[in-house]
């Protein structure tokens, strides 16, 4: 924490102030150069290290659209992921979060889709407005469907937010399974050394789906791999 807290206010500042005269995309590869540095940090100071597969599944090509639905058990796969893709991401996040010092001032100087959760609706008609924008100009949007962090081998409810923008755009839905909460839990101060490991699915079409249905495939792949890559969270069960 206090290695984040270090290197977050002066990469804040320095992203702050050069954000009126500085593009998107090239803000996002240096907020990312600050993920990538936070990363670094969990594998020196905590022992966390990352295992990744199923890359070869992310959409090619420069203009090729993707909506990534991942799990979300902790922190660590908000600031990890985005290293591993080849595309600038927007996330969707509650607008609380901006309130946030340095990182979340940060977040709203890159353009993000941030709503307002007490209107459902609302939010809904803009997430689905303004990710057909953020696909429009080449930028992955990524969601958590579960909508907060998951304690580690339990499931939430998948919410359809996403599969109604694949749908109404026509973009692949990319599933993954991450198994951070037993490294980095969601609730506690305390890290644990170990391995992370980052499934990425193949791509599912959303072409002449339903929302709720093409959820629920995702939804079936993504709790199917992560009894895989993290057996003893559901041994009991």
């Amino acid at each position: 924490m206090a290695w984040i807290l270090i290197t977050v206010i002066p990469w804040g500042f320095a992203l702050i102030g050069s954000s009126p005269w500085v593009r998107r995309t090239p803000l996002w590869w240096f907020a990312v150069n600050w993920f990538r540095l936070v990363i670094w940090g969990t594998r020196v100071f905590l022992g966390v290290k990352v295992k990744v597969t199923g890359l070869e599944h992310l959409p090619a090509g420069p203009t090729a659209p993707a909506i990534l639905l991942s799990k979300h058990q902790s922190t660590l796969e908000t600031l990890l992921i985005p290293t591993l893709m080849p595309r600038p991401l927007a996330f969707v996040f509650k607008r609380e979060l901006l309130k946030i010092p340095f990182f979340g001032w940060s977040m709203a100087c890159l353009d993000m889709i941030h709503i307002d959760r007490e209107s459902r609706a609302a939010a809904m008609k803009h997430v689905i407005a303004q990710g057909q924008r953020m696909l429009n100009q080449g930028t992955w949007v990524i969601m958590f469907p579960e909508g907060t962090r998951i304690a580690r081998g339990e499931r939430g409810t998948y919410q359809t937010a996403g599969t109604r923008l694949a749908v109404e755009s026509g973009a692949p839905v990319i599933p993954i399974a991450v198994s951070s909460g037993k490294c980095w839990p969601r609730a506690g101060f305390v890290k644990h050394p170990g391995v992370v490991t980052v499934s990425i699915g193949p791509a599912i079409a959303s072409v002449g789906r339903e929302p709720k249905e093409l959820m629920r495939e995702v939804e079936a792949w993504i709790e199917a791999e992560m009894q895989r890559i993290d057996p003893e969270a559901y041994a009991q069960a």
